[in-house]
């Protein structure tokens, strides 16, 4: 039980799969679902300010070397192409729906690249990075438990 509640902050936490995958791997493995709501919600909320971190300061070490820096490159071009428009034409709500929408790639990683290339304030980004992960997680959420409830 204590491993499936670790796997799920993992995923939680993991780029490659955030709420979207840790709220449905705690929910599909029998653990309480308003706990595992709680613990992938926040694990993911923790996202953010880890990003920012290492944007700020780590970033600045790694870009020096060619292989990063490329990859560094690629990976912003995408965030800012994906949320570029949004950002600017409705500011901090653009960067709420594009965290909020549960599909891969539009989640709290990208959303903080974004805030970070965009310059924007950063409590201002965290306040939408949570508020779209948390109303992502609620449509997980929703969707798994009806999911579960339906092949019971």
């Amino acid at each position: 039980m204590i491993i499936d509640f670790i796997i799920t902050i993992l995923w939680s936490l993991s780029p490659f799969g955030e709420a979207k995958v840790g709220i449905p791997y705690g929910m599909l493995n029998g653990l309480n679902i308003y706990l595992v709501f709680l613990v992938g919600f926040s694990a993911n909320a923790l996202v953010f300010p880890m990003m920012m971190f290492f944007l700020e300061n780590v970033n600045r070490y790694l870009i020096r070397w060619r292989f990063y820096k490329k990859s560094a490159v690629f990976v912003a071009r995408r965030a800012k192409l994906g949320t570029g428009d949004k950002i600017q034409k409705f500011g901090v709500f653009g960067l709420m729906f594009f965290v909020m929408i549960p599909l891969p790639g539009t989640g709290v990683y990208a959303g903080s690249i974004a805030a970070y290339l965009f310059k924007m304030d950063k409590q201002k980004a965290f306040l939408a990075n949570t508020i779209g992960i948390f109303l992502s997680s609620i449509f997980i959420w929703t969707i798994t438990l009806l999911s579960i409830n339906d092949t019971v």
